[in-house]
C-alpha cells in the first residue's frame, strides 16, 4: 500500500463514517497482512468497539433528523480522527511526515464530512425516507469499496475519493440553492398573502 494515496482515502472515508474507516482498515492489516496498518487498528478490542460504533452509526444515518444530529456530533470528531489515522499510517510507513499526512487526512475527512452534513440537511428536506435510506447505503458502499480498492490499488482509488468528494460539493451546492430558492419563494408567497 502506498502512503499518499491511503492517508487521502482513508481521510475521505473518516469523513463519511470514520468507525467503518477504522474497522475496514484494522481487519485489512489483520487478515489482509498489509503491513502498513498502525498495529493499533489490528486490535481486538479496537475492532469490536469500531464495528459497534459502525453498526450505530449505520442505524442512526438511515433515520431522517437523526443523521444530521449524528453529524453536528461528529463535526470535530470525523476530521480529528480523520487526522489521527493518516498520522498513524505515516508513522508506520516512515515514507511521509507523520504531520502533513495527519493535515492531509484531517482537511479531507473535513471536506468530505462538510459534504456529506450539507447533503443531508438536504435530502431531509424532502417528505419521504426513501431518499435518505439510498444516500446513507451509497455512503457506507462508497467507503468500504473504495478502502478496500485502496489497499490493491492506492491511486485508483484515490482518483474515486477525489471523484466522489467533488461531486458530492457539486451535488450538495446544487440542493442547497434549490433549498433556499424555494424558501424565498415560500417567504414571498407569505408576505404577499399578508
Amino acid at each position: 500500500m502506498q502512503t499518499l494515496p491511503y492517508v487521502l482515502v482513508s481521510g475521505w472515508a473518516s469523513g463519511i463514517s470514520v468507525y467503518a474507516t477504522v474497522l475496514v482498515t484494522g481487519l485489512a492489516g489483520r487478515f489482509g497482512g498489509l503491513d502498513s496498518v498502525p498495529h493499533v487498528f489490528e486490535r481486538t478490542d479496537v475492532l469490536i468497539l469500531a464495528g459497534v460504533l459502525a453498526t450505530c452509526e449505520f442505524v442512526a444515518d438511515k433515520i431522517p433528523f437523526l443523521d444530521s444530529a449524528w453529524d453536528a456530533v461528529h463535526t470535530v470528531i470525523r476530521p480529528a480522527f480523520g487526522a489521527l489515522i493518516g498520522g498513524l499510517i505515516a508513522g508506520e510507513t516512515g515514507d511521509l511526515n507523520e504531520a502533513l499526512a495527519a493535515a492531509l487526512g484531517g482537511t479531507t475527512a473535513f471536506g468530505s464530512h462538510s459534504t456529506k452534513a450539507s447533503l443531508r440537511l438536504a435530502v431531509n428536506a424532502s417528505p419521504e425516507p426513501i431518499s435518505n435510506i439510498a444516500l446513507s447505503l451509497s455512503e457506507d458502499g462508497a467507503v468500504v469499496g473504495v478502502l478496500l480498492l485502496a489497499i490493491h490499488h492506492p491511486w485508483a482509488a484515490l482518483v474515486i475519493a477525489l471523484a466522489l468528494l467533488f461531486f458530492g460539493v457539486v451535488l450538495a451546492t446544487l440542493a442547497i440553492q434549490r433549498i433556499r430558492r424555494g424558501l424565498r419563494r415560500l417567504r414571498n408567497r407569505a408576505a404577499a398573502t399578508n
